[in-house]
């Protein structure tokens, strides 16, 4: 047994440590077990489930290897727990799961749930536990997908977990996807490593730039360029991981100037939703939009990217442009998220060794 398993250490003393620092028992016989933070994420486990991702997208194609990857986990079941509005991190899981062949319940508003009739969210979703093989869960309070995954480690029957999104914090598989579409993107022109990296808007609240911010800093020669208003900059703990993983990053205001020097410009929206007095209304975001215009300053190989949803500050204008991946990212999710569900469960040398025979 590991030193590391999440049944080797308290629950309080789990929560002190770093993100770093819990990478080491989210991993059970080598391989991620549950998938909670973008730091546990090595850069072989990036590349590896890059290819993996490409060779479902591919077998996925063709009807006998849809029929193949369904066959993997055609005997297992998924609950997507979404204590927290999302449409596309919902459908993208969900058809992540049939892609590989996981049957799937969920529940979208815990007040449909027996939490209205008191019960705490923890004992909620151990008791879904039981019915299900994978928790795949979103959820408004920082470090609850990994106070789930040290509870479901801690009983007869461990579950695996993965964060689909926790508070402000964390978001490791639209981290992944990001990775995944940068890889795409550059396949050509050398990968991501090298690359300059704009991260545009609201980076103080978005959980997807501190996700994908950590995750840069596996790769070689990146420099990352945050640009957003003094109010809504990066915070401290991004920059310090930066500094101490000695990846080149500015700090600015001034998106104009960055938008010639950048490979990827990743866009972001207001994320007033974590307004405590409305204080964004007091905010004017205009100059951190992207317009038509931008395009012709935009370097001829670069990509826009944005989580989504979006609002204005990508001009729809933009979407024509092929230098807009956006809509591809939503599909990435899908194929990365299958590429992990299979990881997880052991079946990704299988899926290997029967897209070399196939394809």
């Amino acid at each position: 047994m590991s030193d590391h398993a999440l049944n080797q250490i308290s629950l309080d003393t789990f929560k002190t440590l770093s993100a770093g620092e819990k990478a080491p028992y989210l991993t059970e016989q080598g391989r991620s077990f549950h998938a909670l933070v973008a730091q546990q994420f090595s850069r072989p486990m990036l590349d590896d489930l890059c290819s993996l991702a490409n060779d479902v997208r591919r077998l996925a194609k063709t009807r006998d290897g849809s029929s193949f990857l369904q066959s993997r986990l055609f005997d297992k079941r998924a609950m997507l727990y979404f204590a927290q509005p999302s449409t596309r991190t919902f459908l993208s899981f969900h058809a992540a799961c049939q892609t590989v062949g996981l049957d799937v319940v969920n529940v979208r508003d815990s007040s449909t749930s027996s939490e209205m009739k008191g019960e705490s969210p923890e004992d909620t979703i151990r008791t879904f536990s039981s019915y299900t093989d994978l928790i795949i869960m979103r959820h408004p309070a920082c470090g609850f997908a990994e106070e789930i995954a040290w509870l479901l480690s801690n009983t007869s029957r461990p579950v695996p977990v993965i964060n689909a999104g926790s508070g402000k914090d964390q978001h490791p598989t639209q981290a992944l996807l990001d990775v995944y579409t940068l890889e795409r993107s550059f396949e050509n022109n050398g990968g991501i490593d090298g690359k300059k990296v704009a991260f545009v808007g609201d980076l103080k609240r978005g959980r997807t730039v501190r996700s994908l911010a950590w995750l840069l800093t596996k790769f070689d020669g990146v420099k990352i360029y945050f640009v957003a208003p003094p109010e809504l900059q990066i915070g401290e703990d991004i920059i310090a991981y930066l500094d101490a993983a000695k990846i080149p990053y500015e700090l600015t205001s001034d998106f104009d100037q960055v938008i010639p020097e950048v490979d990827a410009v990743y866009m972001t929206r207001l994320q007033d939703e974590w307004d405590s007095d409305n204080e964004s209304s007091q905010l004017d975001i205009s100059k951190y939009y992207f317009t038509k215009d931008h395009l012709n300053v935009l370097k001829e190989k670069a990509v826009i990217m944005h989580p989504l949803p979006r609002r204005k500050e990508i001009d729809v204008a933009v979407d024509r442009d092929p230098r807009a991946v956006y809509w591809r990212q939503v599909r990435n999710g899908m194929w990365i998220r299958a590429a992990l569900i299979l990881r997880i469960f052991g079946c990704d040398q299988k899926v290997r060794d029967y897209y070399k025979e196939h394809i």
